[in-house]
């Protein structure tokens, strides 16, 4: 049998006293400075971090303005702040704040507007929340995902019986300025059938969150819907958070087993913020100046929504498109990620033919799994009367088009008014008639 060495007082001492320099070493805060400020980048010295590292900086005026760690160059540390730089100088101190980016989470936030840092900007007091959530998440494994086998009614008509959108599913609303996608998002958030509503307004003006707010959401809307704003004059580093923030709030409310509606208005903003963030911290531009690190971030936003087996988000993003190009980069990118795109055309927007949803232009990848055969046919042959009218719509305009000349143009005259009639609807207008099917189907026949 071996016997063990009992240590003496000393060394027993010796054990305690390096244990307690130990804990005191661990206590000590460590402090950089900062080296430079050029543009919105903080180039910090005497303190390392990794990248996505959150850092306080004590400014001239007594602030301590959080910022993110968005790249290593020389030896120094490149902060991007959440806030203005203004105050900021060369030997301000720098901290780690040493923790994730989280949020206060609760079921109190239906109702509110809050800032990208969750925190109540509407005046309607103290925000009760009950959980932190990340903000920064990992999508759903691709084999935790349910099948998206339901419909989520959003009480559009050209929609609903000509795109139909999925629980779980994602969508792209491509949309040039002044068509009326934001209206579009508001008819949607007071007439869907999604239990919460999630609504980022990234990069909007100020005026236009107010507009949004109390009027085209209006109180109904509201009762239901957490609405994350952060308006064109905040930090880029604000505006993307604000996209990750909204997504996070989503998160809790599907883990509660909701059926939730995500809408960010716009993601083309955040790809511009993320642009911003990576031209000043160094990276190469690329199409439209847009950088490398934009369509890295595009798919990690992109991707957190879908359908679990504990509840869903139903992704539904607006894309801001240059000139009314549909192949711009971000569009581009956005499209290739998402599983479905609706369309909203300028030309039917001056025919004041609202919402200016363009049926031929949109698809939904999803539609032909949650509808049964005969909605599908309905729908084929609805499009078949759209498609067939636009292409004789010059001749007949004109008056160049002589009856009995094509049978299918003659059929499509005589069924286009009818059906132009069921895909415009009034703002205040939702359609959850069970019987959506068969007015379309006594229309086409």
């Amino acid at each position: 049998m071996e016997l063990k060495a009992i240590p003496t007082l000393n060394e027993h001492f010796n054990e305690i006293k390096k244990g307690l320099a130990e804990q005191e070493v661990n206590n000590i805060k460590h402090f950089g400075k900062v080296a430079s400020v050029v543009g919105t980048i903080i180039e910090c010295s005497g303190l390392q971090g990794s990248v996505g590292e959150l850092f306080g900086i004590h400014s001239t005026t007594g602030e301590m303005i959080p910022a993110e760690v968005v790249g290593l160059k020389d030896g120094k540390t490149l902060l991007m702040p959440f806030d203005r730089v203004t105050g900021m100088k060369a030997g301000c101190l720098v901290e780690n704040i040493g923790q994730s980016m989280n949020i206060s989470v609760g079921s109190k936030l239906l109702g509110r507007v809050v800032d990208t840092n969750g925190k109540p900007i509407d005046g309607k007091g103290h925000l009760q929340t009950t959980h932190q959530q990340p903000v920064h998440n990992s999508p759903p494994s691709p084999l935790d995902r349910a099948p998206i086998n339901e419909i989520m009614h959003t009480g559009i008509r050209s929609l609903d019986a000509l795109n139909t959108i999925g629980i779980g599913q994602r969508v792209g609303l491509f949309a040039g300025s002044g068509v009326g996608k934001s209206v579009l998002l508001g008819m949607i958030a007071k007439h869907s059938s999604a239990d919460v509503n999630v609504i980022g307004l990234i990069g909007e003006r100020g005026r236009e969150v107010q507009e949004f707010v109390h009027d085209t959401l209006g109180e109904e809307g509201l009762a239901k819907s957490v609405v994350v704003t952060a308006t064109s004059d905040t930090a880029a580093m604000s505006r993307v958070k604000g996209a990750f923030t909204a997504t996070a709030i989503a998160e809790y409310f599907r883990d509660k087993g909701k059926n939730v509606l995500l809408m960010m208005d716009s993601v083309t903003r955040v790809a511009m913020a993320q642009r911003e963030i990576g031209l000043a911290s160094g990276e190469p531009p690329t199409t439209k100046g847009y950088t490398p690190s934009v369509f890295t971030i595009l798919p990690k936003l992109l991707e957190r929504p879908g359908k679990t087996e504990r509840g869903s988000i139903t992704g539904l993003y607006t894309v801001l498109v240059d000139n009314d190009d549909m192949n711009e980069p971000i569009a581009d990118a956005v499209r290739s990620i998402l599983d479905g795109h609706i369309v909203l055309s300028r030309r039917l927007a001056h025919k004041n033919h609202y919402p200016a949803i363009d049926v031929l232009e949109s698809i939904s990848r999803v539609m032909p799994k949650i509808v049964n055969d005969e909605q599908r046919n309905i729908a084929m042959k609805a499009r078949e009367i759209l498609a067939t009218y636009r292409e004789a719509e010059d001749l007949i305009n004109i008056g160049a088009y002589v009856k009995g000349s094509n049978p299918k143009i003659d059929d499509a005259i005589k069924k286009y008014p009818s059906l132009e009639s069921f895909l415009i609807q009034d703002l205040n207008e939702s359609d959850f008639d069970q019987n959506l099917w068969e007015t379309l189907k006594k229309i086409i026949n």
